[in-house]
């Protein structure tokens, strides 16, 4: 994984009409947070956006690729963060809207997690 401070600025001159969006290197890459949580990954030049059930469609049916990166054992881990669709990186309101949802998706997690910490234990 490699971040580019560059490829930083130019995603944030991107995700402007967001407000503010904070980018932390993680794992050699860049982390794009709003609302304290990671909505965008930044690897290589590409940005990569958190997907769920809900928006994992909409991006596959867009052309993204699911981010993937080989195990030590071989196998090909698939994580929940796909490309901005090749017709965003050219259209800052179609890359907004896309991280828009995937702002919702980060959201939509923490409130399950959330959830699930409050329920009792029998």
């Amino acid at each position: 994984m490699a971040y580019d401070s560059d490829f930083g600025e130019w995603v944030r001159e991107h995700f402007a009409a967001l407000g503010q969006i904070e980018i932390k290197r993680m794992f050699g890459a860049g982390a794009v947070y709003a609302h304290g949580l990671i909505f965008a990954l930044l690897d290589d030049g590409t940005v990569w956006l958190k997907a769920d059930e809900i928006n994992e469609p909409l991006l596959q049916a867009a052309g993204s690729r699911q981010f993937t990166y080989p195990t030590k054992g071989g196998e090909t881990m698939r994580m929940a963060y796909w490309s901005l669709p090749e017709t965003a990186l050219d259209d800052p309101d179609e890359a907004v809207d896309w991280a828009r949802r995937s702002i919702d998706a980060a959201l939509r997690k923490a409130a399950a997690k959330k959830s699930r910490k409050a329920k009792p234990r029998p």
